[in-house]
């Protein structure tokens, strides 16, 4: 996993509120294997017509949106099912992160095992973005994990809550089998100042 410290990115908005995990990606999906062609299923109700073509004034297909990294969504984000493939989808499509006032735990929890930022806001905040990415489709967010702040196109600097141990694993580019394995000295350590009072294992 890629470290996380500091980002810009275009953001794109979705002001929907209780976007389930069905709805980010159908569970027609959750039979792969590994996480390739995720992407293309990624919001497949609302990103395509019934003739399976791309539908137009879906937000993520209007031009202006090309090349967006930072999705800008409604509050109780990412309720429902506990799929990982939801934040696996939204990774694959191209996003770093998901602002929204609100999400589902699960999701969270999800979304920062594989590197997807979830940042929650305050409902002025939210607002405020909004009304920024309506006046220029064209507009950046600038992220600061390691101080928990989003700048504001006007340069407004907001802070938003994370977990440190998920920030920890973030910041260091591991997860959290990788952080374990950088404990092994002092697990060893540990271990050899402790030994075990009743060995379960030994033969009777």
């Amino acid at each position: 996993m890629e470290p996380i410290t500091t980002f810009s990115g275009k953001a794109v908005a979705l002001p929907i509120e209780n976007i389930d995990t069905d709805q980010v990606i159908p569970a027609s999906y959750l039979k792969v294997t590994d996480k390739a062609g995720l992407a293309e299923g990624l919001f497949q109700a609302w990103r395509y017509l019934p003739d399976g073509s791309l539908n137009p004034e879906f937000p993520l297909n209007r031009p202006e949106a090309l090349g967006a990294s930072i999705l800008v969504a409604g509050r109780n984000f990412g309720c429902g099912s506990s799929r990982e493939h939801a934040p696996w989808a939204l990774q694959g499509y191209g996003f770093r992160a998901v602002v929204a006032p609100s999400f589902a735990d699960i999701f969270r929890s999800n979304a920062l095992k594989i590197g997807l930022l979830p940042v929650a806001v305050d409902e002025e905040t939210y607002h405020e973005l909004l009304s920024h990415i309506a006046e220029d489709p064209g507009t950046t967010i600038a992220l600061d994990l390691p101080n928990q702040r989003l700048v504001m196109p006007g340069g407004r600097a907001v802070s938003f809550p994370i977990d440190g141990f998920a920030r920890h694993c973030l910041v260091h580019g591991v997860d959290q089998l990788g952080f374990l394995q950088q404990q092994e000295d002092a697990i060893i350590a540990f271990e050899a100042q402790h030994p075990v009072a009743l060995n379960t294992l030994r033969e009777a």
